[in-house]
């Protein structure tokens, strides 16, 4: 009975991590290469920059009906391909400010009961002479 109740108490600890590391969502690619360079989080740029500001887009949207059955949430996010197409929106919006690299990219994911929003952020910056 005890040996019981430690299996199932360790089924419960495994779905349960296994179901955390799903929920952090799909993480931004870094192999898709833009015209500048795009550094996520802390990744540290190598050479000499100044900064020009920051950089951000963003967008709220209501849950589809294809998202929530029975007033539940089924699934939740951007995929792969629009997190891509999103980082390519935030590399032209930093190139029409002269920006040779987009440092300390952050991408953030939100629901409400009705809604669900994203935000892409970033350090635009200029190279420095060497």
């Amino acid at each position: 009975m005890i040996k019981n109740k430690r299996i199932n108490q360790i089924i419960i600890f495994l779905s349960f991590s296994i179901f955390l590391g799903c929920a952090s969502g799909i993480p931004i690619s870094t192999s898709k290469k833009y015209p500048i360079e795009v550094l996520y989080d802390d990744n540290p740029l190598e050479r000499p920059y100044s900064e020009i500001g920051i950089v951000e887009i963003t967008n709220e949207d209501s849950l589809t009906a294809r998202q929530t059955q029975d007033k539940r949430m089924m699934f939740r996010g951007n995929d792969a391909k629009t997190k891509e197409l999103l980082t390519a929106r935030l590399v032209l919006k930093a190139q029409k400010i002269g920006a040779d690299a987009i440092i300390h990219v952050r991408y953030k994911y939100y629901t409400s009961v009705k809604s669900e929003g994203y935000m892409l952020s970033g350090l635009a910056v200029r190279y420095r002479g060497e």
